[in-house]
This record gives C-alpha cells, structure tokens and sequence, in this order.
C-alpha cells in the first residue's frame, strides 16, 4: 500500500498508466484529503499555475492563452 497526494489536475488519466504499467495488478483508491493555493499568477508566463491553465485549457479544446478581459465585456 502507498499513500501520496496527487493533485487534481494530473490524476486525469492516472488509472489507465498506473494499470498499464503493473500489467492490470495495481489499482488506485482516489479520495479527497485536502485543497491548498498554488502561489502564482495563472495570468503570468513562467510559473506553475499558468503552466496547470494553460494545459487544463488544451485539453478542454479551448485556445492556450487566457483571453483578455474584453472579450468577456459586453459589446453594447
């Protein structure tokens, strides 16, 4: 038995490797321990939090980069 905190955003196809790679003998019990803030701005390049929006917003289908808050304001 291992116990570690793996957070949210990398458990996303974590069951899949982790049977893969045991030849189907391992299998992850997943249950919320705890929530902490990342230090970092999502908005600015070269941290840990941009990188986490970045790839979440990839795999959503949606562009990278963050729009800028106009594109959220209405136009009339």
């Amino acid at each position: 038995m291992i116990r570690a905190f793996l957070p949210v955003s990398e458990s996303f196809g974590f069951t899949a490797y982790l049977r893969s790679n045991t030849a189907g003998q391992a299998f992850p019990n997943c249950t919320f321990h705890h929530w902490d803030l990342l230090p970092g701005d999502p908005l600015a390049e070269g941290n840990q939090v941009y990188d986490i929006v970045k790839a979440i917003r990839k795999r959503k289908g949606l562009k990278e980069d963050v729009p800028e808050l106009d594109y959220y304001m209405d136009k009339l």
